[in-house]
């Protein structure tokens, strides 16, 4: 990681960090390991206000995935991605998370999205 973030540039390094922040996040999402794993990252990217976002966002669908008090505010104000992943998850998603993303998601694709996923809670994306 450490090697990957001092590359000159900055975009592409920055860019590959997400993707494996992602990729990972999205494996240990409802796992006991998930907050220890947020803590490393945090340290080894520490500074760059792009994947401290990511890290705090993935956080947010940590704790709607495992049912802990969120803030609708954080959802509506989250980036487009993570709103999505907060609609497409394969796991359970929180009912209150649908309904918010329902009626305050932006674009309108997050709406109808959200909207499709309460009236038909056995399908997912």
């Amino acid at each position: 990681m450490a090697a990957v973030l001092r590359d000159q540039d900055t975009a592409m390094a920055q860019s590959a960090v997400v993707c494996h922040i992602d990729r990972r996040a999205d494996r240990l999402l409802t796992d006991s390991r998930f907050a220890a794993w947020v803590r490393t990252m945090a340290r080894a990217t520490a500074g760059r206000d792009l994947l401290a976002r990511r890290l705090t966002e993935w956080t947010l669908l940590n704790t709607i995935e495992l049912g802990r008090p969120w803030v609708s505010e954080e959802l509506t104000a989250a980036a487009g991605w993570c709103r999505r992943t907060a609609i497409t998850r394969q796991v359970a998603t929180s009912p209150d998370a649908l309904r918010l993303l329902a009626v305050h998601g932006r674009p309108r694709r997050v709406r109808n999205a959200a909207s499709h996923r309460l009236r038909h809670p056995e399908q997912t994306r």
